[in-house]
């Protein structure tokens, strides 16, 4: 009996809460623009995924496949996106280049935002000394300016992967998305249906993870997928001025970085690597822009 009755105050509480989650789909699914950015990105990740099934479709499928009498080579004929100095066909490393640039930008977000979930929540949940001492620790890494701090840990550390690159650009980006996610907590921690979940005795764990986080998170969500596009713009800038990834590594920041001084005699170099990233870096904010207006509606401009 005592079981039943749990299981309805369960419910009610469930039914107080608000639904603008479970309706994101039916909301979304109405939206142009989020089609057109899902295209796009879905796309661009079958393309990191899979490349050597992509990079053949136009001239030469391996990218370090080079040869030094196409250098510099004009789009056209066997190279659609021509040749690189080196010989080597553009177009096979754009398309291999996807997967190093997007690697960094989704791992370096997914582990910036597990770090603010956790944080945040215990800050915005808990507040006291808990809330004051992880303020503390963000205003520590805030204090670092989010480029300066990355070149100064690159530059000190001596292997320069993907993986590495992420965590890095990730241990800089943190800091502002936890001080979302605590505002975002804040802001629902004493609403009438939590209140009600803590009234029946339900343990905090339950109440975060059931009532707190799924209320609290859209404005997260939406600002974690807008920073996809900026880890991708700051991986290329590092890389570009060569504190990044290094060879023989692929991405669109170092086919930037080796096209630069060749730009008044072989623009395409420069152009095409400009193109695919400018377009995956405005696809995200957009998305980021159609996920914040769902799911935050108060934040719309």
């Amino acid at each position: 009996m005592s079981d039943t009755l749990a299981a309805t105050a369960v419910s009610e509480v469930d039914g107080a809460a608000p639904a603008a989650p479970r309706g994101l789909w039916r909301t979304l699914r109405r939206r142009p623009l989020f089609w057109v950015c899902a295209t796009v990105l879905g796309l661009l990740l079958l393309v990191a995924l899979v490349p050597s099934a992509f990079a053949g479709w136009f001239g030469q499928p391996d990218p370090r496949a080079c040869d030094l009498a196409d250098s510099a080579q004009p789009p056209g004929g066997a190279h659609v996106f021509g040749t690189d100095v080196q010989g080597c066909d553009v177009y096979a490393n754009v398309i291999h280049g996807a997967r190093a640039s997007l690697t960094v930008g989704v791992l370096a977000t997914a582990v910036a935002l597990a770090v603010a979930l956790v944080v945040g929540t215990l800050a915005g949940f808990y507040g006291g000394v808990a809330d004051r001492l992880i303020a503390r620790l963000t205003d520590v890494f805030l204090g670092f300016p989010f480029l300066l701090g990355a070149v100064v840990v690159l530059t000190s550390i001596g292997s320069r992967s993907a993986v590495t690159v992420a965590l890095v650009l990730a241990l800089f980006s943190w800091p502002t998305m936890a001080r979302l996610v605590r505002g975002s907590v804040r802001a629902v921690r004493d609403a009438p249906y939590v209140e009600a979940a803590r009234a029946m005795g339900l343990r905090d764990r339950r109440i975060i993870a059931r009532y707190v986080l799924p209320n609290s998170i859209g404005p997260v969500l939406a600002v974690a997928t807008t920073m996809v596009g900026g880890v991708i713009v700051s991986e290329s800038t590092l890389t570009f001025l060569g504190l990044g990834l290094r060879a023989p590594s692929i991405s669109w920041g170092l086919q930037l970085s080796s096209a630069q001084t060749y730009f008044q005699t072989s623009p395409h170099m420069l152009l095409f690597p400009s193109i695919f990233l400018t377009i995956t870096v405005l696809a995200m904010i957009t998305l980021g822009d159609v996920l914040r207006d769902v799911l935050d509606p108060k934040g719309r401009g």
